[in-house]
């Protein structure tokens, strides 16, 4: 009896830390997460912000784009766009790239230090298994590139369930920092046509990038629909 009033006391802390979480979660997505899309969705205002802070402003951009990567709920797609727009396609490129691969190196490092217990503050047990073919060891590098290259996929979701397996930092950095470049730049090149009124440009670049995003949900569901039918079980907790 004594051992069963113990497991109930554990779920529940379990229940109430998760709970906890979650609206932790969705307090910064409604009191930060929406004011910072509607803040850049305004390319005008933005880029006026951006010109009158200089590098400051460029720095704070950073560090938006990183806390967007750590709260995978707020969708990154505004900010690329407003990236475009604001500092030209090759500028906000580069700055994308830099405070994605800086976060996500953060949140591997983190993850390799405290494992499942810091994941599933950001990501469902469900969701979890469903990503339970990374723990193919012989295809893990290949299939996570594979993954981050293709738009449409959720890459922030992917930045935290790496940590869990035995793929290297190096290997890591090289492809957060280079699979990343497709689906950042068909945003900051629509972005930057906006920003130059090209309207023609930019409607052909968003077509054209909700395609192959379309193509990349449909391929990424393929996948795990592949290896749902294998027994391979999740990730395991590095922090074990």
């Amino acid at each position: 009896m004594k051992h069963w009033d113990q497991q109930k006391k554990k779920r529940a802390v379990a229940l109430t830390c998760l709970g906890a979480a979650l609206l932790m979660m969705v307090a910064i997505f409604w009191f930060v997460g929406r004011p910072l899309i509607a803040f850049v969705s305004q390319p005008e205002r933005f880029r006026a912000w951006v010109d009158s802070h200089g590098i400051l402003g460029r720095l704070a951009f950073v560090g938006m784009m990183m806390f967007q990567v750590f709260i995978a709920i707020i969708p990154g797609e505004p900010l690329e766009i407003g990236a475009g727009y604001a500092f030209g396609a090759i500028e906000g490129t580069l700055l994308c790239l830099l405070a994605t691969t800086l976060s996500s190196v953060v949140i591997f490092l983190i993850v390799k230090r405290y494992g499942m217990k810091f994941v599933t503050l950001f990501v469902s047990e469900e969701k979890l298994l469903s990503l339970k073919f990374l723990r193919d060891t012989r295809r893990l590098e290949l299939l996570t590139f594979l993954l981050f290259f293709i738009p449409g996929t959720p890459k922030d979701v992917l930045t935290y369930v790496v940590g869990l397996t035995p793929m290297k930092l190096r290997v890591w950095v090289l492809i957060t920092a280079v699979a990343r470049i497709p689906s950042v730049v068909t945003s900051t090149a629509g972005g930057s046509a906006l920003g130059s009124q090209d309207y023609r440009l930019a409607v052909i670049v968003f077509v054209a990038t909700a395609a192959v995003s379309g193509l990349g949900v449909l391929l990424y569901r393929a996948i795990q629909k592949r290896h749902s039918r294998q027994s391979a079980p999740p990730p395991e907790d590095p922090s074990a």
